[in-house]
């Protein structure tokens, strides 16, 4: 069984981003049933699954996502990326007592100082109240010099890169890995595993909010889970081709 899998509560998120993998919006659908979603994570890790990330859409738009995340609590490392727009005091209460393992913030456009700045000051709340917590910073080639910028300020706040995942622009405006270097600060940094090719990962798949399974997010190959359960992602990934996003 795959170590890390990636779900996707839902297709709604308020921000609408023209560049979404998943092409999310306001109004979009949510799919997964609470006990649905609890019993097919924990029957995953019954048969070796350690982690599972929750993204979108925006997961703080999924009604039940800190019962989710309660409801997991040591069954696997529960992780959840969000844009931070919702991250306000009453979130940062309700996430005190569900207790996520980490707290992804996306930077989607750092030419923005409002929105780094943002990012940088809840990373700090989320930090006084014990949760770990990381960036996902979004990297395009046209951007280049506005990135730098940013992700240098980012380290001067303390904000390391062993807690920045820098990535790649796909489909289009992709920057090649030399340039994510320099963003990175010409040192060690975390990005995607396809950063120099495309490939399967042996150790991660992605699940959509509509239940259809492919080897990243951003592959167009995708196939229905034929059951909720660790079997019926087994089977769904059986000869399951990845087709290359660029």
């Amino acid at each position: 069984m795959l170590e890390r899998l990636s779900i996707e509560l839902t297709n709604q998120c308020s921000k609408h981003c023209s560049f979404c993998y998943n092409h999310s919006y306001p109004s979009g659908e949510t799919r997964w049933k609470l006990d649905d979603l609890v019993d097919f994570v924990t029957d995953c890790a019954r048969v070796g699954t350690q982690a599972v990330s929750f993204g979108g859409g925006e997961p703080l738009e999924y009604p039940e996502l800190c019962e989710l995340l309660e409801r997991l609590r040591g069954v696997v490392f529960r992780s959840f990326t969000t844009n931070g727009l919702l991250l306000d005091e009453d979130w940062l209460d309700r996430l005190t007592i569900a207790a996520p393992d980490k707290v992804h913030i996306s930077i989607h456009f750092p030419d923005r100082h409002t929105e780094v700045a943002r990012v940088i000051a809840q990373l700090g709340k989320l930090a006084a109240r014990g949760i770990n917590s990381g960036v996902n910073f979004l990297v395009t080639r046209s951007n280049l010099t506005a990135a730098i910028a940013a992700a240098t300020t980012l380290r001067q706040a303390g904000i390391g890169n062993d807690r920045i995942v820098y990535l790649p622009m796909r489909g289009r405006d992709t920057p090649t890995p030399q340039q994510m270097a320099r963003v990175a600060g010409s040192t060690n940094f975390q990005s995607m595993t396809c950063l120099l090719q495309c490939a399967k990962s042996p150790r991660f798949c992605s699940i959509g909010w509509d239940k259809k399974v492919g080897w990243c997010s951003y592959t167009t190959a995708r196939r229905e889970l034929p059951a909720l359960t660790a079997a019926g992602l087994a089977a769904a990934l059986t000869d399951l081709p990845l087709t290359f996003c660029g």
